[in-house]
Parts: C-alpha cells; structure tokens; sequence
C-alpha cells in the first residue's frame, strides 16, 4: 500500500518541529556542558598535582580569574601561596636572594586622595617565598578611570623603578624609590592622538608593559594600539623600532608582555604573546624591519599574556584562558604542562631570570614554528575560533569563571539559534494571521 504524501499545509509545521527540537537539544548541552565545567573548576592553585617543571615556577593571576600569586617548588609542590590583594600581575626574581620576588598587585578601597571616591592602590611588594617577610616598596593611588590596574614594574637599579602606568594619562615613569621621585616620564599622547586605541581616555592605551633595555632604551607595550613601541629616554619615541600598527591584526592583536632579545643573544628580536590571535609570535629585526620568525600555537591556546624564553630554548607560556602553565621545546611539541585556573597573568621560572633575559632568539636556536593539534579532540577545541576573539574572550572576561572557551562557544550559537527560531516563530505567527 503506498502511502499518500503529507499535506503541503503540514510540512512546515513540521519543519518548525524539528528546528525547535534541535535548538532545544542544543540548549539542553549547552546546559550541560556549562554545569560540568562548574562542577569540575578549582579556582586554587594550590589544588591539584603535577611534575615540576625543573626549577621554582612563580605564576600570578589577575581580575580575569581568582587573583593570587602562588609559587612551586622545582617538584611541583607549593612553595608559597597568597591571596591578600585581589589582582596581581607582573612578578620578577628580586635581586636579593634565590627564593625572592618583587610583584605588582592592586586593590580597591575609599581614600582621601581620591575625595572619598573609589580608589585604585598599586602596590610594589618584595616577598621572600621561603619566610613569608614581605617588604612595601612603593605605593601608588590613583582614581579609577578605565583600566586603573598598572600592570608592570621594571627594576633599573637598587633604588629606581620603572612603571608601566596604565591609568590615564597613559605613561611609563622611573621613580627613585628613596626620594619618592619621578626622575624621567614619557607620556603615550606625546606622539599619539586620542582618536588610536581605545576610549580615549578611559582604557585608551591599555599600557600593560615596560622593559628597561641594555642599551638604556624602553620598550613599552600598547595593547589598545596593537604596538610596541621604543622609547629612548633623551630623544622620545623611536618610530622607525616601532614592532605592529593600530589595527594590522595581521601582525599583533592586542597583545601582551613583550620580551626584548638582544643582539648579542641573536636578536634584535621580540617574543610576545599575540593575545587575541590565539598565538605566541616572534619578530626578528632585519634590514630596519621586523619579520616574523617564529609562531606556535596548538588547538587549546587561549588568550595567552606571557612568553618567556628559556636559556635552553624552551619557551614557558601563560595560557591565561586555555588554563595551563606550559613549556614548548625547540621541535614546538608540548615538553611540559600544568593545569591552572583561569586568568594565569604572568609567569617566571627564577632559576633561569627575570622574563627572557637569558633566552636566545628563535633565528639563532633554529626553532620551528607549529604546535596545531590533530585528531577529533583538537577539532572540538578549535571550534571557539569560530567567534570573533574579542567577542569570545569579552564573554569569558564577564561570565563566571568556571565557563570554558567551548562552554562560551556553545553560549553564543544556542544564543543564535534561540534569536532565528523566534524570528522564525514571528515570521509564521504574522504570515497566518
């Protein structure tokens, strides 16, 4: 008996059927992908085992993630762990002793100098991570106006600090620690209009890094302008150095924490890491250019905000929303990993330096480029790529912070379909009526 066809009159009803069952099972996962992902998240540090990574591991985590700074020792245990200030970022060997660090961290409160409005206090902190004695060594207070956390201090000397003030107005400053005074300034809108970056002057530049240079030169990251720029102390700004342009995503996109390699170790080059590309980035400097000569990233690489490179040519990452610590060798495989909540800022290994101090240059280490995962794991773990970065790590940096890239990937496709099935619904609702 051959059956007769349905009804043209039925067929989009069940069409509509089927569309809002698949949406509904993909919200169903969605769900339950995100309830998994808070069932399974740690935000301590000190939770959890893995292998050391052959000398004391310091990692900082900032408002991005449950802000703390915890140490390891070379096998892996926790050596110190601190929580007082709800942001930390750049962390340093101290140049007083093996197991000392000098650290940047921020917390918010009411203050006088702020006529009773919400202050940010910027605080500069030696910790010996063994005795836990802990020494101030400079405080500064400023009033919140956009990104109001500075994020980098470099130490020049004995009694000279650099900062990387990334409040507005936007500047990097040494300061004699003992007098309490600002010894040489150079602020970003001397050489760059408003109208670059951000929101001028909210989170315009985004200032997030400074490095004082062997040759006496500073090298300051501009996040906002997707740059890093030199700076020389007695004539300005170098235009002719500078790595990057505002909105060339080709080359850096709103990256983080630059490392300076000098020629003497097989440079000029600059090791970075490329934040909303998704990658870590080398540049070399040839014939008064820069030219790429090194990327590594694998298919779990997420926001990652430092890269230091290791005297044995490793190269140790901060995955900041990929939620790993992690080594890379010469061949790009993967020589070491440990799980980290999310928001991992900055990252040193004492043994081997303040940042890439004593690292060489990709060019001269013959590193290969490479790191993609494959197999159908890697596949799923890519998918996150599929929204634009800035739009997926905004999500991440405003939903709780157990949410995953993936987790954040579903969000926004069961957000499209649930938005097109209730165009859909209004479309047919309006056709019949």
């Amino acid at each position: 008996m051959t059956r007769s066809p349905l009804p043209n009159a039925l067929r989009p009803s069940t069409r509509m059927s089927t569309l809002r069952l698949a949406v509904a099972l993909l919200v169903v996962v969605t769900g339950l992908s995100v309830a998994a992902s808070f069932a399974t998240y740690d935000t301590a540090a000190t939770q959890g085992s893995a292998p050391g990574v052959g000398g004391t591991l310091v990692a900082t985590i900032d408002a991005t993630g449950p802000g703390q700074i915890v140490a390891y020792h070379p096998n892996g245990s926790v050596m110190y762990h601190n929580e007082t200030y709800g942001i930390y970022h750049d962390v340093d060997p101290a140049p007083t002793g093996s197991d000392t660090v000098e650290y940047v961290a921020t917390y918010h409160n009411e203050s006088d100098a702020c006529a009773g409005e919400t202050c940010s206090v910027d605080v500069v902190e030696r910790v010996n991570l063994t005795t836990d004695e802990t020494t101030r060594l400079h405080t500064i207070v400023d009033t919140e106006n956009g990104s109001s956390d500075d994020h980098d201090v470099d130490r020049i000397n004995e009694s000279v600090l650099l900062f990387a003030n990334i409040n507005y107005p936007d500047s990097v400053f040494m300061v004699n620690t003992t007098t309490d005074e600002t010894i040489w300034e150079w602020r970003v809108s001397e050489d760059y209009a408003p109208e670059s970056g951000g929101s001028y002057p909210g989170d315009w530049t985004h200032l997030n890094d400074v490095e004082y240079l062997p040759d006496g030169r500073v090298m300051v990251d501009l996040r906002n302008q997707d740059q890093v720029v030199f700076v020389d102390p007695g004539a300005g700004l170098q235009e002719n150095w500078t790595l990057g342009a505002d909105g060339d995503h080709e080359i850096l996109y709103e990256q983080h924490n630059p490392d300076y390699i000098p020629e003497a170790r097989g440079g000029p080059a600059v090791v970075v890491a490329d934040s909303e590309n998704n990658r870590i980035v080398e540049y070399q400097r040839e014939d008064g250019e820069w030219q790429r000569s090194w990327r590594w990233a694998d298919s779990r690489l997420s926001w990652p905000r430092d890269a230091d490179r290791l005297p044995d040519g490793r190269t140790l990452i901060a995955d900041s929303h990929g939620s790993r610590i992690l080594t890379v060798n010469r061949n790009g495989s993967v020589s070491w990993s440990r799980d980290f909540p999310d928001g991992v800022y900055d990252v040193e290994i004492l043994e081997t330096g303040d940042e890439s101090a004593n690292g060489s240059s990709a060019a001269a280490l013959g590193l290969e480029s490479g790191g993609v995962g494959v197999g159908w794991t890697a596949t799923f773990a890519r998918l996150p790529r599929l929204v634009p970065p800035v739009v997926l790590h905004g999500l991440l940096y405003s939903l709780p912070l157990w949410v995953t890239p993936f987790d954040a990937f579903l969000l926004v496709v069961s957000g499209v379909a649930v938005a097109l099935l209730g165009v859909g619904e209004a479309v047919r609702w309006y056709r019949s009526s």
